[in-house]
């Protein structure tokens, strides 16, 4: 991706926010259990890895703040190391087999006419959530879909 597109993505891209460590840990963990149910195919198998990656976290719960920074760093090392290269995706997500397949026509297409008061005229986003303002972008209401990362900014 050249400098162009990034100077573009950059401007409907929020800041990162600030995290406390449990919010971190949270994160870490809901990432871990994602990427293991990308490379574990049947139910009963993701439950059982799922039940070992939940003791290795508790075990940990008490650990001291030296040794909180320790394990984050070799969890977000072994997380990278072990990422799956066509990680699983919710079908009518971005990157999804079904995404956008059939996407809503316009109002302006179903009503030639003029669009009735009791229709609701909501804009959804990609992720079917309802558009606000200042939502996923700094204000504009606007989602960047990266079809290469599957996700969403």
């Amino acid at each position: 991706m050249n400098q162009a597109f990034r100077l573009a993505g950059d401007q409907f891209r929020m800041a990162a926010p600030k995290l406390t460590h449990k919010q971190e840990v949270c994160r870490l963990y809901r990432s871990a259990l994602k990427l293991t149910y990308s490379w574990v195919v049947s139910r009963d198998l993701f439950l059982e890895e799922a039940a070992s990656l939940r003791s290795q976290f508790e075990s940990n719960r008490t650990a001291s703040p030296a040794a909180c920074a320790r394990l984050m760093e070799d969890a977000y090392s072994k997380l990278n190391e072990y990422q799956h290269p066509d990680k699983y995706c919710v079908p009518g997500m971005p990157g999804g087999s079904s995404f956008m397949r059939n996407p809503p026509l316009p109002l302006s297409v179903c009503f030639p006419e003029g669009v009735p008061e009791d229709v609701n005229q909501r804009e959804v986003n990609p992720d079917w959530v309802t558009k606000e303002e200042g939502g996923y972008a700094s204000g504009s209401g606007q989602v960047v879909v990266d079809f290469t990362k599957k996700n969403m900014t």
